[in-house]
């Protein structure tokens, strides 16, 4: 059986290279940082970060974006990208290991971002503004509970879904009154 074209590095960046650049990225380090790293110039980079995107859209079975998702969570364990770690706070590493162990508290903040993001806010900043943990780190963590969830029975991720949508009506009428109300409460039709 031959390899996957569509996996193939493209300029020396693999796709675990690029999912693991893209980790970092997401956890506020630097692009020259993560490019070092690498070895590589920032322009090879953006290129290859360019081809990576456009592969993904040509991949019709989606391989590559669930094995980015694989390698996203796996950033730890990159040879080189593994050693860059942002700087956290001793409160956002305690809410991180929470979010990490506790599935409620991870469903809470997940519906907190998500009414964030529907009351006109940034949901990523908000949780980075509000418990260190930077949206990199929540995207990990949402792979992680992810992979527990299909072990789960219909029970438990009804009940899990439940949950969120409770925590996020309650973080939504927060975020209204903060507000002065919801963002599209003047339009009539």
């Amino acid at each position: 059986m031959s390899e996957n074209p569509l996996l193939a590095p493209i300029h020396g960046i693999s796709l675990y290279d690029y999912s693991a650049g893209n980790a970092r990225l997401a956890n506020n380090i630097a692009l020259e940082d993560v490019c070092s790293a690498l070895g590589v110039e920032v322009p090879i980079w953006q290129e290859a970060s360019s081809l990576w995107a456009q592969r993904m859209q040509e991949d019709s079975e989606f391989i590559i974006a669930m094995q980015m998702g694989t390698y996203f969570s796996q950033a730890d364990e990159h040879p080189k990208l593994g050693a860059l770690k942002p700087a956290v706070s001793a409160s956002g590493q305690a809410y991180l290991q929470q979010m990490a162990s506790d599935r409620y508290f991870y469903e809470e903040l997940n519906g907190a971002r998500e009414a964030a993001y529907e009351a006109g806010l940034d949901g990523a900043q908000w949780i980075l503004d509000n418990y260190g943990i930077s949206l990199g780190d929540f995207q990990s963590i949402a792979m992680q509970w992810s992979e527990v969830q299909k072990t789960d029975d219909h029970e438990t991720i009804l009940a899990f879904a439940n949950y969120r949508l409770e925590r996020k009506e309650e973080y939504a009428a927060r975020f209204a009154e903060e507000n002065g109300g919801n963002i599209a409460d003047d339009i009539d039709f």
